[in-house]
């Protein structure tokens, strides 16, 4: 198995089963060995673990991860991939392979039925560029008991997760992650290392799920509109970008009244906002529409 690792190995297998990667699918597979056991010592995997791993490929990852783990349940949406995926595990009763998307998948029933005896359970994926952000939203909104993520991605994707208040990588999507977790990239990844190479570089990214949100707010819905307004118009102060992104029905100036008492000055903009102003606004804005 650790032939797979092998850029010519990985080239035999796809071209003995007849299979062309998948541009729509965003498939890259990872030929390094060593940037594999990166991502699985970053997941802090014990033998009581149980990990879900998107788009296992033609299961590199996958072999790795059972090394270590308890049990590893593999989500494969490419049909034509799960031939090769059951003929590898075919003797591994740790390894369980699924045919699915992991935008529609119910992670609490997977974990229900097939994790009843684990310790910690983790997400262990690399993901095609082209739906990072939806399936990490997926995973972080269904607030699953999960220990840790560990992901692949594009490494400007990477940055935006890491990214403070008041840089141009900081936006919604920074604001939506750092408030279930703690983000940090454990390593970058050129784009030398896979197949078929493409054309940006990755990097690998471990988020940490926190056991309570980074701040409390009494509307979870309210807060990330709030958010997704303040950064849906960069350019424009708050005070504009909420009236035009979220409540068009309100004058500027008792939306300038909310910011205000928020102790945000309406001029700013959404980019300059960390997570306890953000907080503030929703609770201030929350407050004022309960008494309306």
């Amino acid at each position: 198995m650790r032939q797979m690792m092998i850029p010519g190995r990985t080239r035999e297998i796809l071209k003995r089963h007849g299979i062309t990667l998948k541009k729509s699918l965003g498939q890259n597979f990872l030929t390094d060995g060593n940037i594999l056991m990166e991502i699985v010592q970053a997941a802090d995997l014990s033998e009581d673990s149980g990990v879900i791993e998107i788009g296992p490929g033609i299961g590199a990852l996958t072999e790795q991860l059972a090394q270590v783990a308890k049990k590893v349940i593999a989500i494969e949406l490419d049909q034509r991939l799960l031939p090769i995926l059951r003929e590898l595990f075919v003797d591994r009763e740790k390894v369980e392979v699924i045919h699915g998307d992991a935008l529609q998948v119910d992670f609490h029933q997977v974990i229900a039925t097939r994790f009843p005896e684990v310790d910690t359970l983790h997400v262990v994926a690399n993901l095609p560029y082209y739906v990072t952000s939806p399936i990490l939203i997926h995973l972080l909104e269904q607030k699953l008991p999960l220990h840790n993520i560990v992901i692949m991605i594009q490494k400007e994707v990477a940055e935006r997760l890491i990214a403070r208040p008041g840089t141009k990588e900081y936006g919604s999507l920074s604001v939506l992650v750092q408030y279930y977790a703690k983000p940090s990239i454990i390593t970058r990844v050129p784009n030398t290392v896979f197949i078929p190479r493409p054309q940006v570089d990755s990097a690998v990214v471990k988020l940490d799920i926190r056991q309570e949100p980074a701040v409390q707010i009494p509307d979870e819905k309210l807060f990330f509109n709030i958010v997704r307004a303040s950064f849906g118009q960069r350019r424009k102060v708050l005070v504009n970008a909420l009236q035009s992104g979220l409540f068009s029905s309100v004058t500027k100036s008792e939306i300038a009244g909310w910011l205000t008492s928020a102790g945000i000055d309406p001029k700013r903009r959404g980019e300059t906002l960390g997570l306890e102003e953000f907080a503030s606004l929703a609770k201030v804005i929350y407050s004022h529409q309960s008494t309306d």
